[in-house]
């Protein structure tokens, strides 16, 4: 018993409870968007209100999965060396990634839903979604170009020592052929 418990710390046992919280809560949303896509669909439902509330909560559904795999990944396992920079270059994009699909996507479908309905005068509120989405996007832009790249790559491989497929040297190969000259 005393071996189980010397590998554990707290924060791994938070981030495995959280993550298990988050991934149940993703499994939760998802049935539930079947269950509400299957009744509705045979009480006779207006199918595009279905399609348009279904894909809503199955972008909900991804990116609290995915919020769920972030947490599993990189903070259930200790580390010897925890490398805020590193972390955050691996994981932000990922996630940020989703959540501007799922607010792009948000956007997108009040748009659709504000002008079948006739209410251009809300148009304001999905534009501004976009305007967001694309900020965040932008604002990851930036934390990718300003922050430091790491030296090593996947799997604990340093770039400075890799060495290259067959022997090549990447400086005697000479410029690609192109067929459009």
């Amino acid at each position: 018993m005393n071996i189980l418990f010397n590998n554990l710390s707290i924060r791994s046992l938070f981030a495995g409870a959280f993550s298990f919280i988050f991934f149940v809560l993703s499994g939760v949303i998802a049935v539930s968007m079947l269950v509400m896509f299957i009744e509705k669909f045979f009480t006779g439902g207006d199918f595009m209100a279905i399609i348009l509330k279904s894909v809503n909560t199955g972008i909900i559904a991804l990116a609290v999965f995915e919020l769920a795999m972030v947490i599993n990944q990189e903070y259930r396992i200790d580390k010897e060396e925890h490398n805020v920079i590193t972390s955050l270059r691996r994981t932000l994009p990922r996630f940020i990634g989703t959540v501007c699909v799922a607010l792009s996507l948000e956007g997108l479908i009040m748009v659709i839903k504000y002008s079948q309905l006739d209410m251009v005068g809300n148009l304001y509120y999905p534009v501004a979604v976009i305007i967001s989405t694309a900020l965040l996007l932008a604002a990851l832009g930036v934390f990718l170009k300003l922050s430091p790249e790491p030296n090593v790559i996947n799997d604990g491989v340093n770039v400075a020592t890799f060495k290259p497929i067959n022997n090549i040297e990447p400086e005697k190969v000479g410029q690609p052929v192109s067929i459009y000259n």
